[in-house]
């Protein structure tokens, strides 16, 4: 039953909005993609150097959210921040995106990685065991099991905002303890002809691309700037939903600090955990291994070489926990941002309506059926690649909105000023621009479709607000 008097519960504190944004950073990707960026790098030195870059281009994102976050504590985070920015038209081109494509697919994608890392302890779960064929499109059971996990979590989370907080805070806690555990064995288990074998080298500082026979290809000229931002695509998609807590504005005690204050400490935490992590990968295996690791899971290799068999049991279990407590976040917050679209007459009205339990308990089951829709799609997978350049350009929109604020309305109160102002937000809006141009130049297959299902958005608002259309011509 919905009631339209409901209004959002001030349940979560400083800890849980932190947990909220560490949680839904930390999902699969940290296990995983550092074996395509020693594949663009060919070095251990320029692979620290892309995780670094990663990290503060996060925390210099997260610093700079904070103004805005201080200045507009309501649900919906980027959204509500691009609004007031810029104005309708470029909100819901982002809500359009976000919903059609970036969190929907994101929540599928992790699903799957979790059935994928389930199916090592119960085979029958593969993703190779098919439960429905129809000529070339099949069902796997992972495919199913993903849906499972995702429709669980949403009925977790329609639950009220403190079921959600709970799972969220817990296993969160959970993941950082088991995450610095396998850091600790895996420095304990430092091998040191590995680590000499990796960083005492001639060509340390050397971009190439790393062949899976150990063999180096050079890049010529302005080719090592495509492999570097073929690089960062992992990387970024390993630390993005970094916003998570803003979109829960409503929801968080005290926001004009804690907002802030979360988002600073989510992302610096997840920064040190990654470069402590991958540090602790160049002490075990060479980098040749890290390339040659079984579909990519470099983590795997490594649980391997510091526990032996058992260490493929010890990280599918980390992994489940890890995208377990990633997806409740992801779905946590996603539906916020659709109850602001749908309070702005720009999404389904059901979506802007709060349940007995206080939460946007239809937003999170449309959410859900959409995701769903992405895991029988077999998409999902290629449509994240896509997705990192527009991700970004949305982030660089929302910095210039900062700048564009303080030009246009310094009158609003700002309880909270971006840490840096204006260097900080400047050079992120440049490494962001400078990562845009070199995916659309280096990687056009996996950016122009991102950018016209973006842009995609433009009609079908005026589509849905003819009116709107009218005004703003007239």
């Amino acid at each position: 039953m919905s009631q339209d008097n409901q209004s959002f519960q001030k349940s979560l504190g400083l800890l849980d909005a932190t947990m909220l944004v560490v949680g839904s950073m930390i999902g699969s990707g940290i296990f995983i993609v550092s074996a395509d960026i020693a594949r663009h790098t060919g070095s251990a030195g320029w692979m620290m150097v892309v995780w670094a870059i990663c990290g503060f281009m996060t925390l210099t994102a997260a610093l700079s959210y904070g103004e805005l976050s201080a200045m507009f504590p309501k649900a919906g985070g980027q959204y509500v921040y691009l609004r007031e920015a810029y104005g309708p038209i470029l909100s819901f081109v982002f809500g359009w995106t976000f919903f059609a494509v970036i969190q929907t697919a994101t929540i599928a994608a992790v699903g799957v990685a979790f059935a994928k890392f389930t199916a090592y302890l119960f085979p029958f779960l593969d993703e190779d065991v098919y439960l429905l064929q129809l000529g070339d499109y099949h069902v796997s059971a992972a495919q199913l099991l993903a849906i499972g996990i995702i429709v669980l979590l949403t009925f977790i989370n329609s639950k009220g905002i403190n079921s959600g907080k709970r799972v969220q805070t817990t296993i969160t806690l959970v993941k950082i303890l088991s995450l610095l555990i396998l850091v600790l064995f895996g420095f304990i288990a430092f091998k040191y002809e590995v680590w000499n074998w990796n960083w005492n080298r001639d060509s340390l500082w050397d971009m190439r691309h790393l062949n899976a026979d150990g063999t180096y290809v050079p890049y010529d000229g302005f080719a090592v700037m495509g492999a570097f931002s073929a690089a960062m695509v992992g990387a970024l998609f390993s630390s993005d939903s970094w916003h998570s807590s803003s979109a829960v504005a409503g929801e968080i005690k005290n926001p004009q600090r804690n907002i802030g204050l979360s988002l600073a400490l989510g992302t610096i935490l997840v920064t040190i955990i990654y470069l402590l992590t991958n540090l602790m990968y160049t002490g075990v295996i060479t980098m040749e291994q890290m390339v040659n690791a079984p579909k990519d899971r470099v983590a795997m290799s490594v649980a391997q070489e510091i526990f032996g068999p058992f260490g493929i049991t010890i990280i599918a279990v980390m992994i489940m926990i890890s995208t377990f407590g990633c997806n409740n976040g992801i779905i946590l917050a996603g539906a916020r941002v659709y109850y602001s679209m749908a309070k702005d007459g720009l999404f389904f009205k059901q979506a802007g309506q709060l349940n007995t339990r206080s939460v946007p308990s239809w937003a999170l089951w449309i959410q859900c059926a959409a995701a769903g829709i992405w895991c029988l799609s077999g998409k999902y997978g290629d449509l994240l690649d896509m997705i990192t350049c527009v991700v970004v350009i949305f982030y660089v929109l929302a910095i210039i909105g900062i700048i564009r604020l303080r030009i246009r309305k310094p009158h609003l109160d700002r309880p909270y000023k971006a840490f840096g102002y204006p260097y900080l937000p400047i050079i992120y809006i440049i490494m962001g621009l400078a990562f845009i141009i070199l995916m659309v130049i280096f990687r056009p297959n996996y950016t122009w479709p991102s950018i016209l299902i973006a842009l995609l958005g433009i009609p079908i608002y005026y589509l849905i607000n003819p009116k709107r259309k009218k005004n703003e011509i007239s």
